[in-house]
């Protein structure tokens, strides 16, 4: 199946200065830089009505025109799969993801990915770059992300997301006991020698992380993250990078250290806890045609719910035979 897409997007003023292709990758981060040079190449980017080279500077403002050739694309198949909604209109679609279920088909999971299903509910998703898919939530992380259900529904949204304007925070419990809230301000990139994990390194795309405590526990603590970027693991790497590992992280986590005096019910609980703690709880964006604020939030699910459970019962358990001092997670 070849498939073409056309966006009509613009260089915002921030971009000056920048390489043509440096400021697509940005606009266009479904895309590889390659690729994009390619089309560069190829003339199906014009800016202002003109094609450029990829080394030639925008200076901020310009019309970009690009026709997104992705030739013969191996044809993802819609799957009758149980789907959370919780919005859709004809621009838009609000999906609320479980924990374990990939969003894209790929070489480990060729199927049964969120993608097959919403190609199933709404078809015309296949003409859409990923489905439709603006942001991604990893496997093993639950919660909301939205989906543009329309070329206008898609622009407006990465255009949105690029400009740093959507919303999204997050509920996760991590590893040791917070002072106080903050921000992880590092950039993110693959890592060097570890392909399947990212990592803060020199030289990757800048990434910022708020964060605020919910609530302290005996060596744990919940926080409330808030992504002003979206990168790929980005309060995973972040948190982990701060010492503060989220409970559960296979890539990032280390080993699992359980305070001292623990009941058996809550080292059971904490063994048997096998995702990353991290859900992604409110979602808010400008809607891409009437330019509304809109916004949606859902609660935990039951799994880290729990687990928040046997962290109150573990410190209360605590409070009874000691002072009650928390622990830092050294």
């Amino acid at each position: 199946m070849t498939t073409q897409t056309h966006f009509s997007t613009k260089i915002p003023p921030e971009m000056a200065g920048l390489r043509l292709d440096k400021a697509l990758a940005e606009l266009f981060p479904d895309y590889s830089r390659a690729r994009l040079q390619q089309w560069i190449r190829d003339g199906l980017v014009r800016v202002n009505s003109v094609p450029l080279r990829a080394k030639d500077k925008v200076q901020g403002g310009e019309e970009i025109e690009l026709t997104a050739d992705l030739g013969d694309q191996v044809e993802w198949v819609a799957q009758s799969l149980p789907l959370d909604i919780l919005y859709e209109d004809k621009d838009v679609l609000i999906i609320n993801k479980p924990a374990g279920l990939v969003v894209h088909p790929g070489a480990g999971n060729p199927d049964k990915t969120l993608v097959n299903a919403l190609l199933h509910h709404a078809p015309e998703l296949a003409q859409l770059p990923r489905g439709g898919i603006i942001h991604r939530i990893d496997k093993e992380t639950s919660g909301i992300l939205a989906v543009a259900r329309s070329p206008l529904g898609y622009t407006q949204l990465v255009e949105q997301l690029q400009a740093r304007l959507f919303v999204r925070e997050y509920h996760a419990v991590v590893c040791g006991v917070l002072v106080a809230g903050g921000k992880v301000d590092e950039p993110i990139a693959r890592h060097p020698s570890q392909r399947t994990r990212m990592a803060v390194v020199h030289g990757g795309k800048p990434a910022v992380t708020h964060y605020r405590v919910a609530k302290r526990y005996r060596a744990h603590t919940h926080i409330r993250a808030k992504l002003e970027t979206g990168r790929t693991h980005q309060i995973r790497v972040h948190m982990a990078h701060a010492r503060y590992p989220l409970v559960g992280d296979p890539l990032y986590g280390g080993r699992l250290r359980l305070p001292p005096q623990s009941s058996e019910a809550f080292k059971a609980a904490l063994r048997g806890f096998h995702r990353q703690a991290l859900h992604a709880e409110r979602l808010g964006f400008q809607h891409p045609r009437t330019g509304e604020f809109v916004e949606w939030s859902v609660p935990m699910p039951e799994d880290m719910q729990q687990l928040l459970a046997a962290l109150e019962q573990d410190l209360k358990d605590f409070e009874k035979t000691s002072g009650g001092d928390l622990l830092p997670w050294e």
